[in-house]
């Protein structure tokens, strides 16, 4: 766990997040205090509908926080204009989603070059060759989403999210669209990149056995969070 003189990677505090819908306001979050260090992997799990995504994206900055305080990687979020929250993201995050979200029209090694493209890197194909064999995919460089299986795909996703060396990696639901004999290959590969680049991985799954592997297990419960506990004492109960 953090020493109390450390500061945190994540720090939320009395987080809330009230969006508009048909049936009136709805309250997705409720009051969230949040501290994650640097280096550590968090499982978030919880029930459908209970607000665990919509955490990783006021994380993200995808989604704006009602009130409360976001301060990731020393930013404090609710300063930043849209311009500032994407320079942010690109220098600091890394997002691997259920659905890969490649760019059709792009190989592989494009859409894993395009983060640092956008970011100026001279030596962005070069970086990206080098992402792609370290998941497994040197041999599909010049192949498109479509010409991939799902699992392939999600690698890419994956080589993408890891190949500007974020300090935090936000993973939802990264095995909901595999069989399980992938989804157990890509989880070694996701927890594999972590090890190797040190980098802070929250990981949002239904899967409780997935964030068992996580040193702690967050449960969120009706936009709140209801437990947050080291997972040996999940595993020990």
């Amino acid at each position: 766990m953090m020493s109390p003189a450390s500061k945190p990677l994540i720090d939320l505090q009395g987080v809330t997040l009230n969006l508009a819908s048909l049936a009136g306001e709805v309250n997705v979050l409720r009051g969230i205090d949040l501290r994650v260090d640097s280096g550590e992997t968090v499982g978030i799990v919880g029930p459908s509908g209970s607000g665990k995504s919509t955490l990783l994206m006021v994380v993200a900055g995808l989604e704006r926080a009602t009130s409360g305080h976001v301060d990731v990687a020393g930013h404090n979020l609710a300063l930043l204009n849209e311009d500032g929250l994407a320079r942010f993201r690109r220098a600091q995050i890394g997002i691997v989603f259920q659905a890969f979200h490649l760019v059709p029209t792009m190989t592989a090694l494009e859409n894993v070059a395009v983060p640092l493209e956008l970011a100026g890197a001279r030596d962005a194909f070069a970086r990206a060759e080098v992402e792609l064999k370290a998941v497994g995919l040197g041999h599909r460089l010049d192949h498109y989403p479509g010409q991939l299986s799902g699992g392939e795909q999600q690698r890419v996703a994956l080589a993408r999210a890891f190949v500007a060396r974020p300090r935090l990696l936000l993973a939802d639901e990264p095995t909901g669209n595999l069989d399980q004999a992938t989804g157990r290959t890509i989880v070694e590969l996701l927890f594999q990149l972590h090890e190797r680049h040190g980098t802070t991985l929250v990981l949002v799954t239904h899967d409780a056995s997935l964030a068992a592997r996580c040193r702690r297990m967050v449960r969120v419960e009706d936009g709140r969070i209801a437990e947050d506990v080291p997972t040996l004492l999940v595993s020990a109960s």
